[in-house]
């Protein structure tokens, strides 16, 4: 890349210090010799490749013309600032005016084409139509220019940019190169030259470089150019200079990445290499060779610095694969009931009324038991009396009232100390 950037400016256009009676003149920095059947298709508002320009390099294009009133005025301003430009003419304003098409070339401005009536149908009247619009506007341009036909490049604009495939496969064919843009500046609108500054430079500074496409036949365009080029200048930005390569000019040098308007990484950068690892041993961490470091002691050091052989902690003792692991079970005797179900039951209820009645002394102090609670606790003391001596009384014959309840009770107990035994 810097190979072709370096020929590139060997080619030198009209620099500041070449333009006479302006000191301060922004000038060309340089000029670019493309062929035009290696890259066929430049312009990013359409196609995939642009000018091999560097940052800030910028190419300046105008069409329609010409148009004396306007053109002319275009050229002195381009002439101020010893500035090239490429230009593509319409066929009809070649042959109304011819004057104007020399006074491109006396001036060493790029002379293209654009058609022969600037149709804004290019990209859907027949192929047959296109290429006579196409052929008809390189006759006119080469009439105009007479003995110096040969001077006309080979480079075409599509009107309207509205392309077309088979057009531009006619154009390859006839080794034409086909022209867009990178941006315009909108100066064939009806704007003022204060918003076609605006937007020219707005969008040259959001792409960094590229082509600019404007019209010297509007007066706006005239208006703005001025002040175009002053903050050109003032920004840094160089104009450069495309001219079509011949068998005495041979194209400028460049790569392809360089025909893209933003190359991707990896075609500007490169990672490093991975460094090469070395292992010391078996169990060891990986460390950088020696060789990737430049001070040789300092690569001594964090090699014998590194742990080598690390400790790891010991692997825990872990019981056979097959072995069966025994849980402590509950001693049988913890399950028993002293007494019997009933007596179990009714010492539960007891202790729950002398709790009750503890908790209310507690809390009101010493009271007397109501008559009913009398009556519960000495039924309560009768029949846990009655069940341990095995006479009848009248809890057993309430109890052999209701066998159904009484035994509905032992069976939701027992099944309650069979669940709890199972869960331990």
């Amino acid at each position: 890349m810097a190979f072709g950037l370096l020929a590139g400016f060997a080619a030198h256009g009209a620099s500041a210090a070449d333009c006479p009676g302006h000191p301060n003149a922004l000038g060309t920095s340089r000029t670019l010799v493309v062929d035009p059947r290696a890259h066929p298709l430049i312009g990013t508002m359409q196609y995939r490749e642009t000018l091999p320009l560097a940052d800030h390099e910028i190419v300046l294009t105008f069409d329609d013309g010409p148009l004396p009133r306007n053109s002319n005025q275009v050229l002195d301003i381009l002439a101020a600032q010893c500035v090239k430009a490429t230009f593509f003419t319409i066929g009809n304003m070649a042959r109304a005016y011819p004057e104007g098409v020399r006074k491109l070339l006396a001036a060493g401005h790029t002379i293209g084409t654009h058609s022969q009536t600037h149709p804004l149908t290019m990209n859907r009247m027949p192929i047959e139509r296109a290429r006579q619009e196409i052929d008809d506007g390189i006759a006119s341009a080469k009439a105009a220019l007479g003995d110096d036909a040969d001077s006309l490049a080979p480079f075409f604009r599509i009107p309207g940019l509205l392309r077309a495939d088979k057009v531009e496969e006619y154009l390859a064919e006839k080794g034409i190169q086909v022209w867009s843009a990178d941006f315009p500046a909108d100066d064939w609108r009806h704007i003022s030259s204060q918003r076609v500054y605006d937007l020219a430079i707005s969008r040259l500074e959001a792409k960094g470089k590229g082509i600019l496409l404007l019209h010297d036949i509007q007066a706006r365009t005239v208006a703005a150019l001025p002040r175009i080029l002053e903050t050109l200048k003032a920004r840094g930005y160089r104009i450069v200079h495309v001219v079509p390569a011949t068998p005495d000019r041979p194209a400028t040098p460049t790569e392809p990445e360089q025909w893209l308007l933003h190359p991707p990484a990896d075609a500007i950068a490169r990672w490093p290499e991975i460094p090469n690892f070395v292992f010391a041993n078996l169990g060891s961490l990986p460390v950088p060779a020696r060789v990737d470091f430049n001070d040789t002691d300092d690569a001594t050091m964090l090699h014998e610095m590194s742990p080598s052989h690390p400790s790891w902690p010991e692997p825990s003792e872990i019981a056979p694969e097959n072995a069966t692991v025994a849980l402590a079970a509950p001693a049988s005797n913890l399950f028993e009931l002293q007494g019997g179900l009933d007596v179990a039951l009714r010492g539960a209820a007891l202790s729950h009324h002398v709790r009750a009645a503890a908790s209310n002394t507690r809390e009101g102090g010493t009271r007397r038991l109501s008559r009913r609670e009398a009556r519960r606790l000495a039924n309560g003391r009768s029949a846990r009396v009655a069940g341990r001596q095995g006479h009848g009384s009248a809890a057993n014959a309430s109890r052999r009232k209701t066998p159904g309840a009484a035994a509905a009770r032992r069976g939701s107990v027992k099944r309650l100390v069979q669940v709890r035994k199972r869960r331990v």
